[in-house]
């Protein structure tokens, strides 16, 4: 069985949210929909460590960086195994695939006492000009550093 650390290799971007008690529901485990808090939190930290600023990017069309940012358009999440109080999750993110108006993000969730997958999911982020509101292209200043971080080319 691999370990974690074989597990996260492909992740760029690591985060780690303690689980809570309450967040725990009567079935006995983590309640599904907080593993979509998780991902939202993975998906912030991904953004925040690669200094991409979410509410200001700027392209080459000319629009302000306080015009545009980045918007939620997708998520889905398969549950693998019932994460229960106390626990840590481990949330491996990166982004899998760069289209012309969005970006491909995957995390993948891991029970550090378990030492184990516990949920995949898969986010598309559109870049957005909140002014217009209109998605727009993923601008080449913002795929050139998503490829310094990801350390290979999306062409």
């Amino acid at each position: 069985m691999e370990t974690l650390e074989k597990l996260l290799e492909p992740f760029k971007v690591i985060h780690k949210v303690v689980v809570e008690w309450g967040e725990m529901d009567a079935a006995q485990h983590v309640n599904n929909t907080v593993y979509l808090k998780w991902v939202e939190s993975g998906r912030i930290a991904y953004f925040q460590k690669t200094k991409i600023d979410m509410t200001s990017l700027e392209d080459e069309d000319g629009f302000k960086p306080s015009d545009s940012g980045i918007i939620l358009g997708y998520v889905d999440c398969k549950y693998i195994f019932p994460v229960t109080f106390p626990d840590t999750v481990i949330i491996g993110v990166r982004i899998s695939e760069i289209k012309e108006d969005r970006l491909v993000m995957e995390s993948h969730l891991f029970s550090e006492k378990w030492g184990r997958i516990v949920a995949v999911s898969k986010q598309e982020v559109l870049p957005y000009n909140y002014k217009t509101k209109n998605k727009i292209p993923v601008s080449k200043s913002l795929i050139n550093i998503i490829e310094a971080i990801e350390g290979h080319s999306f062409a």
